[in-house]
């Protein structure tokens, strides 16, 4: 099994349990819902369906529901109509006001002239000419092309102050929540007290689940420390973040992102165009596997599909394509070593890397992480140890937030509450997974007491029976 995960968008090319049943079979850990399309029928139908599949090691994958967000984009314009290079026209968050209604909730008043205003990821570009008012923005085209309704709008550089959720995120965000999701993507994050009403809706339905930060604003750059502390996880959006700045800058942000959630022991996820030549043909491009295995390289714990999967002609050869570049990378001799520091300061963390120091050291395969809340399997993972690391835990919500988390096998075992109990449930789960032999020692992590999250200060070596 590869140590790197993959989490793959459902959409109409594989919303059906069989498709779905050959995707997790080829390596899908997690599946995505994009919370961005359908009625609310449709959205419970998605998660339902995801729930009809099931994993090799039992229960269904992960789900990772995706919330919309506050995307700026077009409402309407005066008819569908193609602009031409030095054409002029007007912006307005006010309908009837300007040739292009973009969405009205959003502030233009710390728009400046000299702005570039990018539509349909950068495929159209104006500059703003003139502020006529706190509404309405004239520009000239720099680069032409069709102006459809929908299509997304970026204002690179310049903060439009919206809301972190919109009436419509808060909506999707409880649906996802009472509908059994596993992780929840927050779109758009600009600071890290974007989190906060997240939170507070959380908090309403008492239902608590780990919420990544989709990075894909350029403001969310200037803060990544404080979003990186904040949130549960990252993932680079690399989409929209190719609109916001540069796309020569692209490539450093990425590492930047990475190498913050690693810091912090956070799970990072790469998406966007990883196999896009992939939704027409059965075979990547050398660039897209160049860019896939540097990625694994790098030592992120998923790679993400969306459209390849979503609305794709071949969403299971994608998965196997994806899943044997993993495959074929994490083999490489450059992504076979340790990740450890020379210095921790916490319990938790101190045993954590003791766990992958010793094991490293008299060449144990195993590790065996006890835990109620995911805490200490995330610990041992951002060490990327060489062994084998099984997450055993009572509560199936856990194995599937899990199902994201590098390196990491979690499996549902009966409860325990005693540590005296630990080393007869580790072997019995070694007598059933058979992958090191009689009288092999394996390691032994986890919190005393029991349930308590964060709590990692248990660590024993044993011999297998």
């Amino acid at each position: 099994m590869n140590k790197t995960k993959i989490i793959a968008t459902v959409g109409p090319s594989c919303n059906d349990k069989e498709t779905l049943q050959e995707m997790v079979d080829a390596g899908v850990g997690t599946f995505r819902i994009n919370m961005s399309h359908g009625d609310i029928d449709s959205k419970k139908q998605l998660f339902k369906l995801v729930k009809t599949v099931k994993h090799p090691e039992g229960g269904h994958p992960g789900i990772l529901a995706d919330l919309c967000g506050p995307k700026i984009r077009i409402v309407d314009v005066s008819g569908n109509f193609i602009i031409k290079d030095g054409d002029t026209v007007t912006i307005s968050n006010k309908e009837g006001l300007g040739d292009i209604f973009v969405t009205s909730s959003i502030s233009l008043s710390e728009i400046t002239t000299g702005l570039k205003i990018l539509i349909n990821d950068g495929r159209v570009q104006l500059e703003v000419d003139k502020v006529i008012d706190n509404h309405s923005l004239f520009c000239k085209t720099l680069i032409g092309g069709e102006i459809q309704k929908g299509k997304g709008v970026n204002f690179p550089g310049a903060s439009i102050g919206v809301p972190p959720l919109t009436d419509q995120d808060k909506e999707d965000l409880k649906l996802a929540l009472n509908e059994g999701s596993d992780w929840i993507a927050l779109s758009f994050v600009r600071n890290s007290s974007d989190i906060g009403e997240v939170h507070d809706i959380m908090d309403s339905l008492n239902i608590h689940l780990p919420v990544m930060a989709k990075i894909e604003k350029w403001e969310a750059l200037d803060d990544l420390t404080n979003i990186a502390d904040a949130f549960d996880g990252l993932m680079v959006a690399r989409g929209d973040l190719g609109v916001e700045i540069p796309s020569g800058k692209v490539p450093a942000a990425q590492k930047e992102i990475i190498s913050l959630a690693r810091e912090n022991g956070k799970p990072v996820v790469i998406a966007t165009q990883l196999l896009e030549s992939m939704i027409d043909s059965h075979t990547p491009t050398r660039a897209e596997v160049s860019d896939i295995s540097n990625s694994v390289f790098d030592g992120v714990d998923c790679l993400m599909v969306t459209g390849e999967t979503a609305m794709g002609k071949y969403p299971v050869e994608v998965i196997k394509t994806l899943d044997q570049v993993i495959s074929e990378t994490e083999a490489s001799k450059i992504t076979n070593k340790n990740e450890l520091p020379d210095a921790v300061s916490k319990t938790a963390d101190a045993i954590s890397h003791a766990v992958c120091q010793i094991s490293d050291d008299l060449k144990i395969k195993v590790i065996m992480t006890m835990t109620h809340s995911g805490s200490t399997a995330r610990m041992i993972s951002s060490y990327r140890p060489r062994s084998s690391v099984y997450a055993l835990t009572p509560f199936k919500k856990i194995v599937r937030q899990l199902q994201l988390i590098w390196g990491v096998q979690p499996m549902k075992v009966d409860n325990y509450d005693n540590v005296d109990s630990i080393p007869g449930l580790c072997n019995k789960i070694l007598d059933k997974i058979k992958v090191i032999d009689s009288k092999e020692q394996f390691v032994i992590t986890g919190g005393v007491p029991m349930g308590i999250a964060g709590t990692t200060n248990y660590l024993s070596i044993q011999v297998y029976n």
